[in-house]
């Protein structure tokens, strides 16, 4: 059914919810038990994004062709036309009519790549206007399909415009057939309420819904927001920063935070639905859901849980877990007590059956690149991607002619001289700062590193740098690092490796043209990153394996490609960046001696000599 009818029929506040197609075969799999899960809290609808340049076409189609036809929700298809290759915004909606989809969320996308020199693009489609209008103007698509469009309370991220001029042109989409309006994540309630007025004068008379995303840590907080531009208001940042170090805090914070602004905003009778990006978690949702009384058949638990959390003053506490800190991603939410709060006891049938490594852990480390592959949230910051957000960082870098500017602007990073790379969107981590020497070093060799752990053995849980989870808990790490290296370096480690004994150095090398060489054995599961917290068992926060390893792979090479689309085709510059991409190899190496901070460092450098600081 369609969403423009759906909302006029719908009395009483609904809402919707957001998922990403997973990156893996294990996560996709769980994400449809969890899709079920929460289809029981009878969401009006679901939506299904879409990657940048139709990077995730058939993962999203697949998705969405499960939640429309086998679970029979209505399912909302996201659409991004800038970046596509010609063609492919009839294939998907042609793909979408085929399996009755009828609501459509037309978007631009990330900008075009490299302005004039990105050369595969759909020239009809620069602005999500023009998805609009094709929609409309096209006799096979324009009756079939309900149409929403994005709306930013705070300005767009890139704030190009004016907010008189970006309601202009928002108010252009619903003119040209728009149905209704999500907006983009905010927390500033009285701008967002002043925003809708302000669109209403215009004559805008759509539904507005607004997209509400619970704070899930105060990193991933902080980064979305700088990326998202959202205006935090100052009373939120001053709630939030004492919380900081306890990410059970942060993300109890990030409930009730959301169950305030929802029933404002219920409360101000302008609004009656709600858009959750879920981040393809669902332990949130639900908890703010049961809050509000909004989730049909409570049981005894959940209303239990529900009046706890109505009560001033009180939380519910789920059990906590986070992840593993990157030299490029600094993503580590410490914690500290979290002392009378009562906990949330789960629902019998809560998690779903079959679903690997204890589910119910997996909502509570939603950040991160590595994490579980099992996940179905595994990768779902995306910190290693969007061209938009390259683009914009480009000049703080030179143009790269040599491998040693490489090298220049990787120890620029380092150094904290620039507060990006190709490769981190965020500046160096308090963590990397532990490892710094030794990744200065791998940068003056040209073994260019993009992640990296120092080795962790029992640190206090409330350890302002490395700690996370319940308060009176131990962290441990394995060490890691990953970096870009030639071939014969490649061959000369893995030689080295070899020489080691069986189990104490895990071994992951692929390139480009999809080549891997590695002494771990598929299916082996290597945790680098656990926590033992009183009155739980030990929690596995972040597991290397072959999967995950080669699903960044592919992220990371394609970095490569994107930022050499920045440059003139036969330039210095994009030569060397696409030779670079095609004959260099991502590297991951972990030691498995945690006690010992310089093993890692010992095997790599050992027999190496260089001029490095």
């Amino acid at each position: 059914m369609k969403l423009a009818e759906k909302f006029r029929s719908t009395e009483k506040p609904f809402y919707t919810f957001e998922f990403f197609p997973p990156r893996t075969d294990q996560g996709f799999s769980n994400l449809l038990s969890r899709i079920s899960r929460l289809a029981d809290l009878n969401p009006l609808a679901i939506s299904i994004t879409w990657g940048a340049g139709g990077s995730t076409k058939d993962r999203t189609l697949e998705l969405a062709s499960l939640t429309q036809k086998e679970y029979g929700i209505d399912t909302v298809l996201h659409l991004t036309c800038t970046n596509m290759e010609k063609g492919m915004v009839d294939e998907a909606l042609r793909a979408a009519k085929e399996i009755g989809i009828q609501n459509i969320m037309a978007l631009r996308g990330d900008p075009p790549r490299g302005e004039e020199y990105w050369i595969p693009t759909d020239p009809r489609f620069t602005h999500g206007l023009d998805l609009v209008k094709y929609i409309r103007s096209t006799p096979e698509f324009s009756d079939t399909f309900s149409i929403g469009v994005a709306g930013y309370p705070d300005g767009h991220a890139d704030k190009s415009l004016s907010e008189d001029d970006e309601i202009d042109y928002l108010k252009a989409k619903v003119d040209a057939g728009a149905d209704f309006i999500i907006t983009q994540l905010f927390y500033d309630v009285d701008n967002f309420l002043r925003w809708v007025k302000k669109i209403r004068e215009r004559g805008v008379t759509v539904p507005i819904i607004p997209g509400v995303m619970p704070i899930q840590t105060y990193a991933s907080f902080l980064r979305l927001t700088k990326l998202c531009g959202t205006n935090v208001p100052t009373s939120l940042q001053a709630d939030i920063d004492p919380l900081k170090h306890d990410d059970q805090k942060v993300k109890d914070f990030g409930v009730s935070l959301a169950v305030r602004m929802i029933r404002r905003l219920v409360d101000e009778g302008a609004i009656q639905g709600f858009h959750f990006c879920t981040l393809n978690l669902e332990k949130s949702v639900q908890r703010i859901l049961e809050s509000l009384g909004w989730t049909p058949g409570l049981s005894k638990v959940q209303t239990h849980n529900k009046l706890i959390a109505d009560t001033p003053g009180s939380v519910i506490h789920p059990t906590t877990t986070s992840n593993p800190e990157f030299i490029v991603t600094p993503a580590t939410a410490t914690s500290t007590a979290s002392n009378g709060l009562i906990p949330y006891l789960p629902v019998e049938g809560e998690i779903g059956k079959g679903e690997v490594n204890n589910a119910a852990t997996w909502d509570e480390f939603p950040n991160g690149r590595f994490g579980d592959v099992n996940s179905p949230a595994f990768g779902s910051q995306d910190m290693w991607g969007g061209f938009g957000r390259l683009t914009a960082a480009s000049t703080q870098w030179p143009p790269p002619r040599t491998a040693a500017d490489i090298s220049a602007i990787c120890l620029r990073f380092l150094t904290s001289e620039v507060l990006s790379y190709p490769f981190s969107s965020s500046p160096l981590s308090l963590e990397s700062h532990l490892i710094l020497p030794h990744l200065k070093r791998l940068a003056h060799l040209g073994w260019w590193p993009v992640g990296s752990q120092p080795a962790v053995d029992g640190a206090h849980s409330s350890d302002s740098v490395v700690g996370w989870g319940p308060a009176g808990g131990y962290v441990y790490q394995k060490p890691f690092v990953e970096f870009f290296v030639g071939m014969d370096d490649v061959e000369r480690l893995e030689s080295k490796v070899r020489q080691m004994p069986k189990g104490s150095v895990d071994f992951l090398a692929g390139n480009n043209a999809g080549e891997l060489r590695t002494n771990v054995l598929e299916g082996e599961r290597n945790a680098v990153t656990w926590g033992v917290f009183p009155g739980q068992e030990i929690v596995q926060s972040t597991i290397i394996e072959q999967e995950s390893f080669l699903t960044w792979k592919e992220e990371a090479f394609s970095i490569w490609t994107d930022w050499s689309s920045l440059f003139p085709p036969e330039s210095p510059e994009r030569t060397l960046l696409e030779s670079i991409r095609d004959s260099r190899w991502l590297v991951n190496i972990t030691h498995h001696d945690f006690k010992d901070p310089d093993a890692l460092w010992q095997f790599l450098f050992e027999d190496v000599v260089d001029n490095a600081d």
